[in-house]
């Protein structure tokens, strides 16, 4: 897999259980920063299975993009807490 020189990192925010922003765009290869800000486990699940991240309390994970597409994604403990992600080929 080659990923671009350009790849950006897209911060992703889960505080006071809300994700932030609620709405945000990316390209194949770039990174998803999620920040768990919270005392709480979080998750980023994608509602049609492209990803599945855990994120415990106070710690940051990255996660590389692979597909293009519009993803829902939600935190499976916090089920109110949810988002989309754009992703552009």
């Amino acid at each position: 897999m080659s990923v671009s020189a350009h790849a950006a990192t897209i911060q992703i925010t889960m505080e006071n259980l809300v994700v932030s922003p609620t709405e945000a765009t990316a390209k194949v290869g770039d990174t998803l920063e999620l920040i768990n800000k919270d005392i709480f486990v979080h998750t980023a699940t994608a509602r049609n299975g492209d990803f599945d991240v855990t994120m415990p309390p106070k710690k940051t994970v990255s996660y590389v993009l692979k597909k293009a597409g519009t993803i829902d994604y939600y935190c499976r403990f916090h089920p109110n807490m949810k988002a989309v992600l754009t992703v552009a080929p």
